[in-house]
């Protein structure tokens, strides 16, 4: 049985979907967004989708590029995954070794994966010369069967509710109120979201963001919170940001955006929540633990420098 590793292809579009589907199954992904992402992404991330391929079938792949919204130069991040039935056959070795290559070459001073809290693949990541720096949950919510919080009888003065689709006309505000939160999000990478154009393309345009279930709370009409709805047109919903801007902070309004959200969700036909949170991002931790999620399964972010 013969590993190889090669740049994506669009038809591969469907396989790879398949493929990280089976190995990541708490994420949400189509083939549409793959296309995208591959598309769309910016230039300065020097960003690949390696596949691995055994005997002529995809069986791993990987997301390699230039951390280049950090305000630290030269991080890099590789995350490959390969599927349940292939591993132990040098696919996730080989995308890595490739996905370092690559990156020393575009200049990478270190590089970050995500690996599953399992004594294998941490195992797998130590032995190539990976450290472990900081966790983050996956947690599930059963929207079909678990019961969800009613929605408020009546708003504060001054509170609104509206849906990212609201501001298809000009989505500046929600740019905006993304960059904010965005900066305090726990990370050992960083981001700073400056560039509106690349937003555009990789955010608001995203084919998983589903604008009329994306969430915004206004207060006396300004972007206050939000939850970014992400689906697959299935049954699969997933958070894909939810956040509060500084000075609206403590009222609850990101439990009245996810709550308004999800339980829109759930009517047009979506029957598992997912998410996932930074380990030492307590208050959405704390959230999601209220509206009922449960974890199911733990990722530890490692790190390796180049050189």
């Amino acid at each position: 049985m013969t590993v190889m590793v090669r740049d994506f292809r669009p038809e591969d579009a469907e396989a790879v979907t398949r493929a990280r589907r089976a190995a990541l199954p708490f994420e949400v992904t189509t083939e549409r967004a793959v296309l995208s992402r591959v598309a769309s992404a910016n230039p300065a991330a020097k960003y690949r989708l390696l596949i691995a391929e055994k005997d002529g079938e995809i069986v791993g792949t990987a997301h390699v590029g230039i951390a280049h919204e950090s305000e630290t130069p030269g991080r890099s991040y590789a995350n490959p995954q390969v599927h349940p039935d292939h591993r132990g056959h040098g696919a996730g070795g080989l995308l890595l070794r490739t996905a370092e290559e690559h990156l020393a070459a575009g200049g990478a001073k270190s590089v970050y994966a995500w690996v599953l809290d399992e004594p294998d693949f941490r195992a797998f990541a130590v032995k190539r010369g990976y450290r472990p720096t900081r966790s983050a949950h996956f947690q599930r919510l059963d929207l079909a069967g678990g019961t969800l919080p009613e929605p408020p009888g009546t708003l504060p003065p001054g509170v609104a509710l509206r849906t990212a689709a609201d501001y298809a006309a000009d989505p500046r505000p929600m740019f905006e109120a993304d960059a904010e939160v965005t900066a305090d999000e726990p990370s050992d990478i960083g981001a700073a979201l400056d560039d509106y154009g690349d937003w555009l393309a990789n955010t608001w345009n995203n084919p998983l963001l589903d604008r009329d279930l994306t969430t915004v709370v206004t207060v006396d009409g300004r972007v206050a919170a939000f939850t970014a709805a992400h689906t697959d047109g299935g049954t699969r919903y997933l958070s894909g940001m939810t956040g509060t801007l500084r000075a609206y902070r403590g009222r609850g309004l990101a439990k009245l955006a996810k709550t308004d959200s999800l339980r829109r969700a759930r009517a047009a036909g979506y029957t598992d929540a997912f998410t996932n949170n930074d380990a030492e991002n307590g208050p959405m931790l704390a959230i999601n633990a209220w509206f009922g999620y449960q974890v199911c399964a733990t990722e530890v972010r490692h790190v390796r420098t180049l050189g």
